[in-house]
């Protein structure tokens, strides 16, 4: 059976004029598509998702629709991102409109919780690859609230309730750094301390939401060390996490379901989450 999105929502008004772009020369404005839990198992939790694709596209099914279906299964209403993307020449959208996207999606969510019968307060974000550093940006740089705005989103705070990155870029500088990722997001030349700013290790504090951080060994493209780097980043500030390094697995294998062992880590992200008190 297919799956359908109960609503798709745009992030701004029509006025602004931006548009997705990317390699598919996407001309819709920015948004998300929501997927709601099934009213017998919600637990009143939701997920913002981002699909990787390097900054560049979105895989939008295995790293998105799919994954949403997966965590209705468990109670999360789920939201899919298309955020703002760029192209070779240039010619789409860089930091921070990504982060602008991000950001602006979590605030959504928030603000219209009591509509949509969710916690404000138990909202999380779970991104692959390229999503996943959008999702680690989103996890150390909150932008905060700001309750006497006549904004609603304003009023609410971005950062998340927690963070589940698969395979996801972490670090834009050294050997470890996914080049394609730091040059659709930063452009051909950045600036150096722009590159160590939004190297998202960099960013973790004792606000970091706890984070739950996967990687093939085999991952030639995003190595593990990305998430060493993070793991180390959040020990070091005593930030619940945990970090699953498979044996096996290269990059972009979404949920892996004709994968015996990599298939297991949606179901122990739902055991982490469930350790952290977001029951079915």
């Amino acid at each position: 059976m297919a799956l359908h999105a109960q609503e798709k929502i745009f992030l701004y008004p029509a006025s602004e004029k931006v548009t997705i772009d990317g390699y598919e020369k996407d001309k819709e404005p920015p948004y998300f598509e929501y997927y709601k839990a099934n009213p017998d198992s919600a637990n009143g939790s939701a997920i913002l998702i981002c699909p990787g694709g390097g900054y560049a596209h979105l895989a939008e099914w295995h790293e998105g629709k799919d994954v949403a279906k997966f965590y209705n299964q468990y109670g999360f209403d789920a939201f899919v991102l298309h955020y703002r993307l760029n192209t070779d020449d240039q010619s789409g959208h860089r930091h921070p409109d990504q982060y602008r996207d991000v950001t602006t999606a979590l605030r959504i969510i928030k603000s219209r919780a009591k509509e949509w019968k969710l916690d404000p307060e138990r909202v999380g974000i779970l991104g692959f690859s390229a999503g996943g550093h959008l999702a680690s940006m989103a996890a150390t740089m909150h932008l905060p609230a700001n309750k006497k705005s006549k904004n609603i989103l304003d009023q609410w705070s971005t950062r998340p309730s927690f963070a589940i990155l698969i395979y996801p870029v972490i670090t834009l500088a050294g050997s470890a750094a996914h080049n394609g990722s730091r040059e659709m997001l930063l452009g051909k030349n950045p600036d150096n301390a722009l590159v160590d700013s939004l190297s998202t290790q960099n960013r973790v504090d004792k606000h970091t939401p706890p984070t739950f951080l996967v990687y093939g060994n085999e991952d030639n493209a995003v190595p593990p060390e990305n998430g060493i780097l993070f793991y180390q980043a959040l020990r070091k500030n005593n930030i619940p996490a945990s970090l699953l390094i498979y044996g096996q697995g290269g990059h972009g294998f979404g949920m892996a379901p004709k994968d015996a062992v990599l298939n297991t880590w949606p179901w122990l992200s739902v055991k982490w989450l469930e350790k952290l008190g977001y029951k079915k």
